[in-house]
């Protein structure tokens, strides 16, 4: 049976490293895939990751468990991505569209014009997604790919949920003309 989550950051907290690492299995997918969501790279996004889990190691003794876990966990990982950015000046390169994992439905009936196309939408949103603020492409990340609650991303950015409710809606409408145009470089 698996341990409760608090007991496991007890544990943590008291420099269990078996229970530090359960933690991790739990969250290492939805960590990784913010990281490689605002880098764009597989390679940076490991690293990112492990650095993450790492840092929330060392500040694990923090936690004083007013908010969940993984709530207080996407905030380092944000707080540790928006540095990295900055420091490193990285500017996120676009993908070449045989470097994108072709995703595969069980049951696929899709011609092969019509994977081709949908491939060709799929990098459309990646490159449009790409041009958009710091700002709009966190919230988008948070809600429209990693799908927490209003609630939780509030709490992670530290937004009022008004807040977070214009600038998702702005981040999709903005998202939405940069598709329209063929994910240009206007904004």
């Amino acid at each position: 049976m698996p341990m409760d989550e608090k007991e496991l950051i007890r544990l943590s907290q008291a420099g269990n490293g078996e229970a530090f690492g359960q933690l991790v299995e739990r969250y290492k997918t939805k960590v990784f895939s913010l990281a490689y969501g605002l880098t764009r790279d597989r390679v940076e996004a490991d690293d990112l990751a492990q650095e993450i889990f790492i840092k929330a190691y060392f500040v694990l003794s923090k936690f004083k468990f007013r908010s969940e876990f993984g709530t207080w966990l996407y905030r380092v990982a944000i707080n540790h991505i928006r540095d990295y950015l900055r420091r490193s000046k990285h500017r996120r390169h676009d993908v070449p569209l045989e470097k994108i994992p072709e995703i595969r439905m069980a049951a696929n009936n899709h011609t092969p014009e019509e994977e081709r196309e949908d491939m060709k939408r799929r990098l459309l949103v990646r490159k449009a997604l790409d041009r958009l603020p710091e700002k709009y492409r966190v919230i988008l990340m948070l809600r429209d790919i990693q799908g927490l609650p209003y609630e939780e991303i509030s709490r992670i950015l530290r937004l009022s949920p008004g807040t977070v409710d214009s600038r998702l809606f702005r981040a999709r409408k903005r998202l939405m003309a940069l598709v329209r145009k063929g994910g240009g470089n206007e904004l």
